[in-house]
């Protein structure tokens, strides 16, 4: 066992503060990372106030983490010691179900490990990057290309792949329209990727405040929600939308931007349940969909893909004591467009 420096929640809605915690000894096929850099998702928030459902703490968040290898298990074979690496939303997963071996770990029928707020196969609780270092197997650690730095990469690893992951699966490309409701952590890296894979890219954001961003990052078009000539202006015209956003939303107004047999697909996660009239999903054969980060693979992909097209996330780098005001910043959509926490000031 190791003892590293870490920042936790000590309790549901606490504020995070500085504390110790255990890391296990290193394994077979374990691979210790020294953290240089993690980043800040909404989803930490959720889950350190319990917004998402009953928790574990003291809980460490942090599932954004790019860092360098300081040592590996004596069976290790895909890192060596000083890889550039970084670890996204999982550590575990039971590797056997049909989902598991398809690559598709992130729906593993028995329920993946997440990095934190979750128990591993010991039954011990997981704690993820806002430390110094982690322990992880070395088959859910993803290789960060040289293209990158770490502190733009530490983003991707949620961010990143969870807008990559349905753009993929949906087709977003050359002659598709594409629209990114939000522009802030996951939207805008949204906008880069869709922007990258060819696709016509539109930004459908409450206000025009980020515009010009908008248009910098890829957005071929960028519309104020607000304003509800967008809806009419819009309407029909839309092959696929991914919302970002961790808002309740009017499904219905959403859905009749979209053409025939076209999909609006969720990766932002509302605390509340919504409501759907289904004749807005009838109509014009539509779906309405979700989509959590991806399988390993797919996100090893999605890294690979970054690195070629030159890019990682839009960041603020920030030491670990103003983690707490980062939430609060977070949550007043005062971010542009992502929080990474500098591990050497834990």
């Amino acid at each position: 066992m190791t003892t590293v420096a870490a920042y936790a929640a000590p309790a549901a809605k606490a504020p995070l503060e500085r504390t110790t915690i255990e890391r296990r000894a290193v394994r077979e096929f374990d691979v210790l990372i020294d953290i240089k850099f993690a980043g800040i998702c909404h989803s930490d928030i959720h889950q350190a106030r319990e917004g998402w459902g009953e928790a574990i703490f003291p809980m460490v968040p942090g599932h954004e983490i790019a860092g360098i290898v300081s040592e590996v298990g004596p069976g290790v074979t895909k890192f060596r010691v000083g890889d550039r690496v970084g670890v996204g939303c999982m550590v575990d997963s039971c590797r056997e179900c049909d989902n598991c071996k398809a690559g598709l770990e992130q729906y593993c029928t028995g329920g993946n490990v997440g990095t934190y707020n979750a128990l591993d196969k010991d039954g011990e609780p997981t704690y993820g990057g806002y430390a110094e270092k982690i322990v992880v197997d070395e088959n859910y650690v993803l290789g960060i290309p040289e293209g990158i730095s770490l502190d733009v990469a530490a983003p991707l690893l949620c961010a990143g792949i969870t807008t990559y992951s349905p753009l993929k699966h949906w087709n977003a490309g050359p002659g598709k329209k594409v629209a990114i409701i939000g522009m802030g952590g996951l939207g805008h890296m949204g906008v880069k990727i869709a922007h990258a894979l060819g696709a016509e890219v539109t930004v459908l954001s409450q206000t025009l405040s980020k515009k010009e961003d908008g248009l910098k990052l890829g957005a071929d078009h960028y519309y104020a929600t607000s304003d509800p000539k967008t809806f009419e202006e819009l309407r029909g015209s839309l092959d696929l939308i991914i919302s970002t956003v961790s808002a309740p939303l009017n499904l219905g107004a959403y859905l009749s931007l979209l053409k025939t047999d076209g999909a609006l697909v969720n990766v932002g996660a509302p605390e509340e349940p919504v409501s759907l009239n289904l004749f807005s999903v009838i109509g014009g054969r539509k779906t309405l969909a979700g989509s959590g980060i991806g399988g390993i693979r797919e996100t090893q992909e999605m890294l690979d893909f970054c690195a070629e097209h030159g890019f990682g996330a839009e960041i603020e780098l920030i030491s670990a004591d103003q983690i707490n005001e980062a939430y609060e910043r977070v949550l007043s959509s005062d971010v542009r467009y992502r929080f990474v926490i500098d591990t050497a000031t834990i």
